[in-house]
């Protein structure tokens, strides 16, 4: 009798260390991806370039600006001999001036953000693939971005359950 207890005994402890080891293990990683980018070599090559692009377009309205103030100043220079004509020209001069500088601003802004998101976009690529890569060779069903702020998803193994129908019939949305 004492022999077939032991006999059990070691039947159950077996039985539960195959169950535990068989058992999947969830795994899931974090990461800061703008620290990641950060320390990228590519990374320093796409600001090099942006900073470039971005001290051109700079450039161009440093030149509208001192247009705007040459004008600025011939108007000023009229003094009150100058006839009302005279003057309504050089304040509509000044004024086309001052619109242009506004549009040329809202058009540079627009492409200093398209500029930057091209420029970084493969950086950002590359990056995501590597966390894949090593999430897939670490057997992560997530991985996190944990930088400030940021609780965004970066890697989804296919081991893992879309858990969307699941929900939208529990709530009656078909």
């Amino acid at each position: 009798m004492r022999n077939l207890m032991k006999l059990m005994a070691v039947l159950v402890f077996t039985v539960t260390t195959i169950a535990a080891t068989n058992a999947q293990t969830l795994k899931f990683g974090h990461i800061d991806l703008q620290a990641l980018v950060q320390v990228m070599p590519e990374r320093a090559t796409a600001e090099t370039e942006f900073n470039t692009f971005q001290g051109e377009l700079e450039e161009i309205l440093g030149e509208m600006q001192k247009d705007y103030q040459a004008k600025l100043a011939e108007f000023e220079a009229l003094g009150t001999a100058a006839s009302e004509i005279k003057k309504n020209a050089k304040v509509a001069e000044i004024q086309d001036i001052q619109q242009r500088i506004q549009n040329y601003q809202q058009t540079a802004s627009q492409q200093i953000q398209q500029k930057q998101a091209e420029l970084l976009q493969p950086v950002f690529d590359k990056a995501e693939s590597a966390i894949a890569d090593v999430a897939k060779e670490q057997g992560l069903i997530y991985v996190f971005d944990a930088g400030v702020g940021n609780r965004t998803i970066l890697y989804k193994s296919n081991q893992s359950v879309d858990v969307l129908p699941l929900v939208k019939a529990k709530l009656g949305i078909q």
